[in-house]
């Protein structure tokens, strides 16, 4: 715990002082974690607010101040999943409304604005997105949680509220997705390098 137990209970009685000193204890952690659920760094504080906006309106619904870490975070998870869905919907509506030239060059011009550091970062993180693409958004947040937050299962179990077992396979089966992902990811890669390497080589002997 960041705070003593008795800010807490402060705070779920209207305290203002009190939740004031929770919301700066937990901002830095809140955002980090924010950060990496959802991948947009220009959308994290606005998400983090969020999450502090549903704390407030909601302390009096926590059961006891030593519940509050797991129930802070299964805040901050709805409140990603919650932005997650919504951009997606926002997504999808902008890209039906374009036609394929308009992306395209809405494309290059995004293109022309990044030096070569911020591509190189945006490509990586395109990988990683596309990766976890391939689970739901549910598990994607679960294994942020636990392999990048380093949650441990009791932690999980508070958040989503799950038993141990049903929690394993859940990680378990993530996992399995990302790896399938990653592996076929590499063979495409590979498969494209060979075309590539096979046209040269045609080309070199004409």
């Amino acid at each position: 715990m960041l705070v003593d137990f008795e800010v807490v209970r402060k705070a779920q009685v209207g305290d203002a002082g009190a939740f004031n000193l929770v919301v700066t204890a937990y901002r830095r952690r809140i955002m980090g974690t924010v950060a990496r659920m959802i991948g947009r760094p220009e959308d994290v504080e606005d998400v983090a607010q969020e999450v502090f906006i549903r704390l407030y309106y909601s302390m009096d619904q926590l059961r006891s101040p030593e519940v509050f870490e797991p129930w802070l975070y299964r805040l901050t998870v709805n409140a990603s999943l919650d932005y997650l869905r919504k951009r997606r919907r926002r997504s999808e509506s902008r890209m039906a409304d374009l036609s394929e030239q308009q992306v395209m060059m809405a494309d290059a011009a995004a293109g022309t604005r990044w030096s070569e550091e911020e591509a190189q970062r945006a490509k990586t993180r395109e990988m990683v997105d596309a990766l976890l693409s391939e689970v739901s958004e549910n598990d994607r947040v679960l294994l942020t949680l636990k392999e990048v937050e380093g949650l441990s299962l009791k932690e999980l179990q508070s958040i989503y509220d799950v038993n141990e077992s049903a929690l394993k396979v859940r990680l378990f089966r993530a996992r399995q997705r990302v790896l399938k992902a990653f592996a076929r990811s590499k063979d495409e890669k590979a498969a494209a390098n060979a075309k590539v390497r096979t046209a040269n080589s045609s080309s070199g002997g004409k």
